[in-house]
């Protein structure tokens, strides 16, 4: 793995933003090796409709009893455009706001995007896993590469995700009859174990716990915010 400098601005252009993932991707590590987890969390951010504000929580949860310990979270301008592949660019600053006002520092992250199943290898859970130096699993909702496999039906049924001809991530059966997760390593953890951890984490719902519950909080801080205004 090379040594290169993790410090950039977020203030950059689309083509700026691309060379600072191919730069960074050189960081990321597949292997897993934080064997102790008595922390997890779940990163989300949501959007003010028909607004640029955005909201971004990180729900830190006790494993593996799931009962919640903190939740972080901000607010603040989304100033770079929507575009697929740059995701990091319009949320991580937000989700490294909220990251900063934690007490207490997860063991492995749950971030609502994707790991290394992304164009350039360095989707948002990548590259937060590899700016916070911690095991991250990134989970979206639809994918990026790999195009749309079939999957089994039942919980645990999975179909990998092909880029280049590596096997980057899988879509993945988190509950029975339900949509599968496509979800793949960011750092610090490789896509077996990943896959592990997040049938885990599911408890009755598509998305891991931690996940779904900073989901929950966002939707509420916006809605809140959107009824005040």
């Amino acid at each position: 793995m090379k040594t290169v400098s993790l410090a950039h601005s977020w203030d950059v252009t689309p083509r700026e933003a691309i060379a600072i993932q191919n730069r960074l991707r050189t960081c990321v590590a597949l292997v897993w090796d934080h064997p102790h987890v008595s922390r997890v969390a779940g990163l989300d951010c949501s959007y003010a409709r028909g607004a640029d504000e955005g909201y971004a929580v990180v729900m830190v949860m006790d494993w593996p009893q799931l009962d919640e310990i903190e939740v972080a979270w901000t607010m603040g301008t989304i100033s770079f455009p929507y575009i697929p592949g740059l995701l990091t660019f319009r949320e991580a600053p937000l989700l490294l706001q909220a990251w900063d006002k934690l007490h207490h520092n997860p063991d492995l992250i749950f971030v609502d995007g994707q790991g290394i199943a992304h164009p350039r290898c360095m989707g948002l859970a990548a590259h937060l896993g590899v700016i916070l130096d911690i095991p991250a699993i990134g989970c979206a909702k639809t994918p990026l590469v790999g195009g749309d496999p079939f999957v089994g039906n039942t919980k645990g049924d999975s179909a990998p995700l092909l880029h280049h001809g590596r096997h980057v991530g899988a879509a993945l059966r988190t509950r029975t009859g339900v949509k599968p997760l496509y979800c793949s390593p960011g750092h610090r953890i490789d896509l077996k174990i990943a896959l592990k951890w997040v049938l885990e984490a599911c408890r009755g719902y598509r998305l891991p716990e931690p996940l779904r519950r900073a989901h929950i909080r966002a939707n509420q801080l916006r809605s809140s915010r959107e009824r005040a205004s």
